[in-house]
């Protein structure tokens, strides 16, 4: 069952998930005028809680948000997690919204919500996935001429990314590497992009404007300490071809790997994979 914890003005109060306690006026709900993040939590330790909290604030500062208190969402997520009676693994989300519409209080909406892990995540997890490539129709540089497109932050405004995963289904693959105009890599709707040549694991830039990855970078993190290089440079779908191993990073999914990309079968990376796992999960 979900676990609910409001932030209010006056700290942290567990919910009923089942009752109604946003606004239907709530910006975040009407306008996606807010920010999230995903963290993995596992036998009750939430993992890269650091990173992620930095990641919100970073957000938060994107879109002039009010800069959100680290102690009272450590004691949200403490909230859900010591109430938490599922299954080892779980999916807590930290909402943060802009609150109601016309609010002279200029209150804010947060909460932090815990659920169930979906069977699809797990499996894709040790099955890989089927990806295609589709244009997201920016250009490497747009990010820093236009910082108003909030490219780069965790914003509630995922209509783009559903609707890049729903044609996904359509073409009968299961997820998407967007690129940018020039035909260089960006990212995944939900994940980052980790490739390895060699002994070497690249990742795309943030400042091309993606949202730097918790996972990807504990996964580098990781691969470091068990002897490869990392590399944060340009990439090519011709590079993702090429690769001895395509994978997508993300917090729930942890790092999954490609196994067809646009409807051509990639190399077996299934020892990478395993190999690249181990050191990641030797983190916690």
């Amino acid at each position: 069952m979900p676990v609910l914890a409001l932030i209010t003005e006056t700290g942290v109060e567990l919910a009923d998930p089942d009752t109604p306690h946003v606004k239907v006026t709530d910006l975040g709900l009407m306008r996606g005028d807010g920010i999230f993040e995903t963290v993995l939590v596992v036998d009750r330790k939430p993992r890269e809680l650091g990173p992620h909290l930095a990641r919100l604030a970073r957000s938060a500062r994107m879109m002039d948000l009010p800069e959100p208190d680290r102690a009272t969402w450590e004691q949200a997520t403490a909230t859900v997690v010591d109430n938490w009676t599922g299954s080892p693994e779980m999916a807590l989300k930290l909402v943060y919204t802009r609150g109601p519409e016309g609010d002279p209080d200029e209150r804010t909406t947060g909460f932090a919500l815990g659920l169930d892990i979906a069977a699809p995540v797990i499996r894709a997890r040790t099955e890989g996935v089927s990806v295609i490539t589709l244009d997201r129709g920016i250009d490497p540089g747009l990010a820093q001429r236009a910082p108003w497109l909030l490219l780069g932050a965790k914003s509630l405004s995922y209509g783009i990314n559903m609707a890049a995963l729903r044609e996904a289904a359509r073409r009968g693959a299961s997820d998407v590497v967007f690129t940018a105009t020039d035909g260089s890599v960006l990212e995944g709707p939900t994940s980052n992009v980790v490739v390895a040549k060699g002994r070497t694991l690249y990742t795309t830039p943030p400042h091309i404007g993606i949202l730097p990855g918790t996972t990807q970078a504990a996964v580098f993190r990781a691969a470091e300490k068990a002897g490869w290089t990392t590399k944060v440079e340009p990439l090519t779908v011709a590079d993702l071809r090429e690769a001895d191993g395509l994978f997508l990073s993300s917090s729930v999914r942890k790092l999954t790997k490609v196994h067809t990309l646009d409807g051509e079968a990639l190399p077996d990376s299934t020892a990478l994979h395993a190999e690249l796992t181990a050191a990641y999960e030797a983190e916690y």
